[in-house]
């Protein structure tokens, strides 16, 4: 029997790109409960491989299943790096343009951590991938416009560069698939063991 991977996640974007290098027969989704709050002073490359690997280890320590069925839990998390910060998602509509303002017509880094607890030894492997973000000087309207949409309500940074939000990228350098927010290449490198 195959063994199934669990994705400690609710993010359909995520789900999207796993299933490019997991079959999705083998995929179990399991949101984590955890919560998401940056110490002061804390970088974006730490606090984004502290949340990912506290994903995983909730869903695993709280899974139900037959844990013999199961070859990895896989935890991840993004977070945008602007001028010495940490962005995360958006409390409300509000919060989002006050974000998109800032972030338009300057460069950002996205920051994404990936943990793997691989069952048969107990061990996780974390990494991190980041990616550079370009954004066009939008005007106000447009960025109205865009968050009236609702897409940006549970991305980090208040936009996703692979729907409606790739109006407001000028370019970017890097992983895509980082910014969509599961670099896909890397993690198919930790995986391939166990596929």
């Amino acid at each position: 029997m195959k063994k199934k991977f669990i994705l400690a996640s609710r993010s359909p974007r995520r789900l999207r790109l796993l299933r490019s290098i997991v079959p999705k027969d083998r995929i179990v989704v399991i949101e984590s409960q955890i919560e998401e709050k940056s110490e002061p002073g804390e970088d974006a490359e730490t606090f984004s491989k502290k949340v990912a690997a506290r994903k995983a280890a909730a869903v695993w320590q709280n899974y139900a299943g037959d844990r013999s069925t199961i070859a990895a839990v896989i935890g991840a998390d993004t977070v945008i790096w602007f001028e010495n910060r940490i962005i995360g998602q958006p409390k409300d509509k509000v919060d989002a343009i006050r974000i998109l303002m800032e972030l338009r017509g300057k460069f950002h880094e996205v920051v994404t951590s990936v943990a793997v607890l691989k069952v048969s030894c107990q061990c996780m492997e974390v990494f991190c991938l980041r990616s550079k973000v370009w954004m066009h000087k939008s005007d106000e309207m447009t960025i109205k416009n865009y968050v009236a949409t609702g897409e940006p309500m549970d991305k980090a940074g208040a936009y996703g560069i692979q729907e409606r939000g790739r109006m407001l990228v000028a370019k970017y350098e890097g992983s895509y698939s980082n910014i969509v927010g599961l670099p896909t290449e890397e993690l198919k490198r930790v995986l391939e063991d166990l596929l």
